[in-house]
């Protein structure tokens, strides 16, 4: 690549503390693979609104959309929950994705088999798990208009939040699961409510043309979304690729975390349009955790996940598919070693810091690329 330029927005609580664990691998790869990172910094979220007023200034907008890659933390706390709504910190991830039109959010859940006892399912449910949720981000109901509470006198308010697809924006994100079903099992698991609302009926039509038109070899069903969270939890590795919508994508993200023993293990990418002459598109990657305000400072965060999010930024943003390898490697080696996060912990284990995690697993890292 003619450029590697990363921007990183640690943002919030835990975010700082994982993304300093991910600072330490760039750093290595700088200095002993001698991969030159162009590494700049900004502010998001609470910091951003501390500093400037705003969940993310116009200058780091800028920064965002000049690199080749964004790498993110998280945002929020109790400290920012009463200011204007408009600035809240979770605003300012939500700019990014607009801004960068981040419509494609893959949401890959593993569960380690060192790790399977940490599900909250039985061991052979997860053991093995390996699928990977395909979330529109930048439509649907969160971004939907009109989005506004009505006073309507008398001690009563109306909500409203508007569920809006258009086609072609299903049309991307199937295409989307299908090419990456097709590196996968072959298989696609699109998610909606159908029976109860339009826009599922029209995902459900769109996803439908897609696959005749252009995927015949992959295999494609549908399922109801609360059907789907159902088996999700009866029996999750009977999934592969799942596509859904902006909503369903997010809780069903969550709920995957949690079969894989803890939401500090689970990494995400979100994408961008391909620019046909480049080849590039804006990306950014970020744990699913959130801020976790209660243990923040504490030096116990589980940094696997924003480590994870940087393998993704490898293989994806950068095509380092073999570094990108070596790195998700590294992090399984030490879980096989016993090493645990207080998330993760069992008896027996060795239970350490983020920081301790972190070195563990460039320590790892450095010996797979020696």
């Amino acid at each position: 690549m003619a450029s590697r330029k990363l921007f990183l927005l640690p943002g919030d609580g835990i975010g700082v503390e994982s993304m300093a664990e991910v600072k330490k691998i760039i750093a290595y790869m700088d200095k002993e693979l001698g991969l030159d990172f162009e590494c700049e910094e900004g502010l998001v979220g609470g910091a951003a609104y501390d500093a400037h007023g705003t969940a993310i200034s116009e200058e780091d907008m800028k920064r965002a959309l000049a690199a080749d890659a964004v790498l993110f933390g998280a945002v929020g706390g109790p400290k920012w929950a009463k200011v204007p709504y408009e600035v809240r910190p979770e605003a300012g991830l939500l700019r990014l994705r607009k801004d960068l039109g981040l419509f494609a959010n893959l949401r890959p859940a593993i569960c380690y088999p060192s790790l399977a006892s940490a599900s909250s399912l039985k061991r052979e449910l997860v053991d093995g798990l390996d699928i990977l949720i395909v979330r529109e981000l930048t439509g649907g109901v969160y971004f939907g208009e009109p989005k506004e509470i009505i006073d309507l006198g008398h001690g009563q308010k109306r909500a409203i939040d508007t569920q809006i697809y258009d086609t072609y924006e299903i049309d991307r994100i199937a295409r989307v699961a299908f090419d990456l079903a097709r590196t996968r099992k072959n298989k696609v698991t699109s998610l909606e409510k159908h029976n109860v609302m339009k826009t599922g009926i029209l995902w459900n039509e769109v996803v439908t043309e897609v696959h005749d038109k252009d995927y015949k070899d992959v295999t494609l069903e549908h399922m109801l979304a609360d059907s789907g969270g159902m088996q999700l939890v009866r029996a999750p590795k009977q999934f592969d690729v799942i596509v859904t919508d902006n909503l369903f994508g997010d809780i069903f993200s969550d709920i995957a975390a949690m079969l894989t023993g803890s939401l500090g293990m689970l990494p995400s990418a979100s994408l961008g349009e391909e620019d046909k002459k480049t080849g590039k598109r804006h990306a950014l990657y970020e744990p699913v955790h959130g801020s976790a305000p209660d243990i923040a400072g504490k030096g116990i965060a589980n940094p696997i996940a924003m480590i994870a999010s940087l393998a993704m930024c490898l293989r994806y943003s950068f095509l380092m598919g073999a570094e990108a390898d070596r790195l998700e490697k590294a992090i399984s080696a030490v879980l096989d070693d016993g090493v645990r996060t207080a998330d993760i912990y069992s008896e027996g284990m060795k239970k350490v810091s983020t920081g301790e995690m972190g070195d563990a697993i460039l320590q790892k890292f450095k010996t797979m690329v020696a």
